[in-house]
């Protein structure tokens, strides 16, 4: 079985409902980049910085040595994806606390739910 990395981010991203959750990446760069959402600068460079590297041609290790080349680039998901998936999952909290807070109410407790 050939592995390429389209195959590889194929299996990635459909971990934990991660498509869905697309347009809430994309709405939370532009508000982190807009200084609206308040989050550490590598809690969303890192992870993103990750998934360019195995959507990148260019490699630490190329993939036509098979084995090593396919492991690194899951490893490199494996640690981004759900850095990234726990970062918009607190957005989303701190998106809903923002929209529904009144007169200084705040969200204490929530559960997400997939």
């Amino acid at each position: 079985m050939k592995y390429s990395k389209l195959n590889l981010a194929k299996e990635a991203i459909s971990h934990k409902g991660f498509m869905k959750k697309i347009p809430d990446i994309f709405r939370m760069v532009n508000m982190w980049r807009k200084g609206e959402y308040p989050v550490k600068s590598m809690n969303l460079i890192l992870p993103l910085i990750g998934l360019l590297y195995v959507l990148s041609p260019i490699d630490i290790i190329p993939d036509f040595i098979i084995v090593a080349g396919v492991l690194d680039d899951l490893a490199v998901l494996s640690l981004a994806i759900p850095k990234l998936i726990k970062e918009v999952d607190k957005f989303l909290l701190w998106e809903a606390e923002r929209k529904y807070s009144t007169e200084g109410s705040k969200i204490i407790d929530a559960e997400i739910i997939k």
